[in-house]
């Protein structure tokens, strides 16, 4: 049947259906070239079964038949199987199946004995895929912004890595190009005014006091071997902006030119230190922060198995320009050496070399994802900021210029407000006055941090509730999840201090007393859990993942409180029934399922599943 592979009954229930159209293929019923489009799906009403299929609806216009008169004859043509109790034709021609109760509690079975691995698959083994992810400059600590690519983008790999790809996380470190030189020269400006030096620090310049802390470092390594007099940094640099402020916070520019300035400054520092000297500054800077971005993500469970230099491919950007000018992409206007990217669905065409001999960040990014795709990857996964929106069809329309197969998936992350009670918090990296991510993490902590951050669509803006985050209610979506799981493991404890302990055996011979709808209802959502992690995982959507564990934990939340797991005999000292004891191993049995399921799903959001809360 064509659908994504799922749990264990509705691959069964598929080959049954399967078997059926078979049957009434080779009656002529069905043409011989007929698609089977059809799917499986979990009844929402227990009343209408367990499982619905729709194939007689999909196969009804290529039987030329009423779908209500196939439904029939599909049904009459199923194979004889143990699996199924009772069928029934709904509504237009829709088939509701009823299991048998064996079958209902098969999904036990599987859970019991695939334990952590319960879910994934080896759909995709033997396919590569590399995910991309945060990539931001190094030329501040990452922020609360950064925070969301990173959850996102670990978690989608994650998710891959179960359905069976191999997997490279990836992190793109933009090591070259301006805002190198700018964060460099922010650092001797740094180092200038810790000598003594009467600095006038740039408008376009890094204010953050960590370009502060790097200068004095550089200065306890060198002393003052690199003080030369402001005036000379300054010489000849044009006039930096300057604005006029409303009330409003509205700035107009009044003179200069902030862009023109920097670059001066930049120039100058390079003539003055030499070599040698600028990439002290340089190579200070990026290491330091660079470190402290590798330590945050390694503390907020997001690891790589790539960190990519844009430095290593500078070598790699002429041959890839070569191909596209053999193959007509390229032309000079200007003085600038253009990209045609409107001929393959741009909205304009975009500069790869200016006049200057530059080359641009395009042309950069353009050398990089062929690099991607020499290093064969069977699929290549960007996950990037929104403000980058515009730049996707022109990196997609360089690789069809190159003639790579369009697997470039690119996918777009919103953006983050952050909210304290009623004030909202505004970030800028350039003046250094945002709030990192580390700092929300200490506030809020990893958990809820990597929670809130998937629980949406990527594309829909986050404003992130940190007195929500911070609260145990049941409103704080992932503190209930980890508390049906802690809850699970408080029971057995209890259950110990009983002088009872869990059988398996007897749990699993009386598992046919668990009759009340809400324990089937835990049963399908248990069954339905390995299509739930493939379709998150193959959509990239891991808020499926976060909706149906938040929907797993409801439900056993409201069977716990309304249910006494351990019989009140037990408790005050006495002896059960054999009745009692039968159903509470019945019980436990389910638990312990529901258990499992709720930490391999927060495994794979990168969040911990306590024992204790």
């Amino acid at each position: 049947m064509s659908q994504a592979p799922s749990s264990a009954q509705i691959d069964a229930l598929a080959q049954l259906f399967n078997q059926a159209a078979d049957q009434l293929i080779s009656e002529g019923v069905l043409p011989n070239d007929w698609q089977n489009n059809s799917q499986i799906t979990r009844a929402k009403d227990p009343a209408h079964g367990d499982y619905a299929s729709n194939i007689a609806l999909t196969a009804a216009k290529a039987a030329k038949s009423n779908p209500r008169a196939l439904a029939e004859q599909l049904v009459n043509s199923l194979p004889e199987n143990q699996l199924i109790a009772q069928i029934d034709i709904a509504g237009p021609g829709f088939i509701n199946v009823f299991l048998n109760t064996d079958a209902k509690f098969a999904v036990l079975d599987d859970i019991f004995t695939a334990q952590g691995k319960f879910g994934v698959s080896k759909q995709f083994d033997g396919q590569k895929v590399q995910v991309e992810f945060v990539s931001a400059n190094p030329t501040s600590s990452l922020h609360v912004g950064h925070g969301r690519g990173a959850a996102f983008g670990m978690s989608v790999a994650n998710l891959l890595e179960a359905v069976g790809y191999e997997v490279t996380r990836e992190y793109y470190v933009n090591d070259a190009g301006r805002q190198m030189d700018i964060l460099a020269t922010s650092t001797y400006l740094r180092y200038l005014e810790i000598s003594g030096q009467p600095i006038v620090f740039p408008t376009n310049a890094y204010q953050g006091d960590y370009v502060t802390d790097i200068a004095k470092q550089v200065m306890a390594q060198v002393g003052g071997e690199y003080v030369h007099e402001f005036a000379q940094l300054a010489e000849n640099v044009p006039a930096d902006a300057v604005y006029e402020e409303n009330t409003a916070g509205e700035k107009t520019l009044l003179s200069g030119d902030k862009e023109a300035h920097i670059d001066g400054l930049i120039g100058n520092a390079k003539k003055l230190l030499g070599t040698a000297g600028y990439e002290l500054f340089l190579n200070a800077a990026l290491n330091s922060i660079l470190d402290d971005i590798k330590e945050d993500l390694d503390e907020f469970g997001v690891r790589y198995e790539k960190w990519f230099s844009e430095k290593s491919v500078q070598d790699e950007i002429e041959p890839a320009l070569k191909i596209l000018e053999e193959k007509g992409h390229l032309y000079e206007k200007d003085g600038n050496l253009w990209f045609k990217s409107t001929d393959f669905g741009d909205e304009k065409d975009r500069v790869v070399r200016r006049a200057n001999g530059l080359m641009t960040y395009f042309a950069s990014d353009i050398a990089y994802h062929k690099n991607k795709y020499d290093r064969g990857f069977n699929k290549v996964i960007n996950v990037w900021g929104a403000d980058h929106h515009g730049y996707i069809p022109r990196v997609k329309a360089a690789m069809t210029a190159l003639g790579y197969e369009d697997n470039l998936d690119v996918i777009l992350v919103q953006f983050v407000a952050l909210w304290r009670g009623e004030e909202k918090v505004q970030m800028s990296s350039r003046s250094g006055q945002f709030v990192t991510l580390r700092e929300l993490r200490e506030e809020v902590g990893n958990d809820a941090a990597r929670f809130y951050y998937v629980a949406r669509k990527p594309e829909v803006h986050i404003d992130f509730d940190l007195d929500l985050a911070k609260s145990q209610s049941k409103d704080n979506a992932v503190y209930y999840i980890q508390y049906a799981h802690a809850r699970i493991c408080s029971l057995l404890e209890k259950l110990e201090k009983t002088g009872l302990s869990v059988d398996a055996e007897q749990g699993k011979a009386n598992q046919a007393l668990l009759t009340a709808e809400v324990e089937n209802e835990l049963l399908k959502f248990l069954t339905a859990y390995p299509a739930t992690l493939q379709r998150a995982a193959t959509g990239y959507e891991p808020h499926i993942l976060t909706n149906y564990l938040k929907d797993l934990a409801s439900l056993f939340h409201g069977w716990y409180n309304d249910n006494r797991f351990i019989p009140a005999s037990v408790v005050n000292g006495e002896q059960a029934s054999e009745d009692e004891l039968n159903l509470m191993q019945a019980r436990i049995r389910l638990s312990q399922a529901v258990r499992q399921v709720l930490a391999n799903g927060l495994s794979l959001l990168g969040l911990s599943a306590p024992t204790s809360m």
